[in-house]
């Protein structure tokens, strides 16, 4: 009867141990080696999107026709408090109401496209005025084995693992070989998956960068789904079983 402690214990180990593959990041790194990665990566505008455009110039008074009414938005806006009021939204035919300008379709440019733009059309009234864009409303949303956030990005640019990282990492309970990106463009869905312990996959995947209103689904483990009930399929029964006994057998033999 005493063997029965260490036969439960022995199989109890199986069961709740994860592998080094399941959870040591990039994996064959060393493949990657002078691989060239794609550092001018930037969004693409779309509708609904929320830009901040600031014109600036030596001489601030000239540019001012350039500049929203930010004094009679913020007011509307409760102080100022709401950053998506102040901007320019993209409205569905892609275009931006600016001042002076009128309508300037920028969906489907990068930012720096949109910059250079408007700044061009500027030009024609202030020389040396200068244009900086920004995504206001830049956020991807993350669900699953890392708790649940919604991760403002100011800069317009973050990956899948910078990602992972500013939500504070992903738990034992979580799957770092799946997971998944949920995205749309033009009101059609797509997805794909990032495989975190895999280099190659990692740093080549077309969904390494993220963007605006992205949803990173983190995926749990088999070990903690089955955690969450008992014997939830018979695949699972049958697997146990057969442990169990391999394990009896294996310590009565001793």
């Amino acid at each position: 009867m005493e063997k029965y402690p260490l036969l439960l214990l022995v199989s109890f180990l199986i069961f709740s141990c994860s592998t080094k593959k399941e959870i040591v990041y990039f994996h064959d790194i060393e493949e990657l080696e002078g691989y060239e990665n794609i550092m001018d990566y930037e969004p693409v505008i779309e509708p609904n999107d929320v830009l901040r455009i600031n014109v600036s110039s030596l001489n601030e008074e000239v540019v001012k026709p350039f500049q929203p009414n930010t004094q009679g938005q913020q007011g509307g806006a409760g102080g100022g408090q709401n950053m998506s009021l102040t901007g320019y939204l993209v409205d569905p035919d892609g275009n931006i109401q600016f001042p002076v300008l009128g309508a300037v379709e920028v969906a489907g440019m990068k930012r720096s496209e949109v910059q250079q733009e408007l700044q061009s059309k500027i030009r024609d009234f202030v020389t040396d005025a200068v244009v900086d864009v920004r995504i206001v409303n830049f956020k991807v949303t993350v669900l699953g084995e890392t708790g649940a956030s919604r991760v403002e990005v100011s800069d317009g640019r973050i990956t899948v693992p910078e990602l992972i990282a500013e939500v504070g990492d992903i738990g034992y309970d979580g799957r770092r070989q799946n997971i998944l990106v949920i995205r749309e463009k033009d009101g059609v869905k797509s997805y794909g998956r990032v495989d975190l312990t895999d280099a190659n996959d990692v740093f080549k995947n077309p969904y390494y960068y993220l963007k605006q209103n992205d949803i990173v689904y983190v995926e749990p483990t088999y070990r903690a789904v089955k955690s969450a009930g008992f014997f939830t399929s018979y695949q699972g029964i049958i697997s146990l079983g057969t442990t169990i006994i391999s394990m009896y057998l294996l310590i009565n033999s001793l």
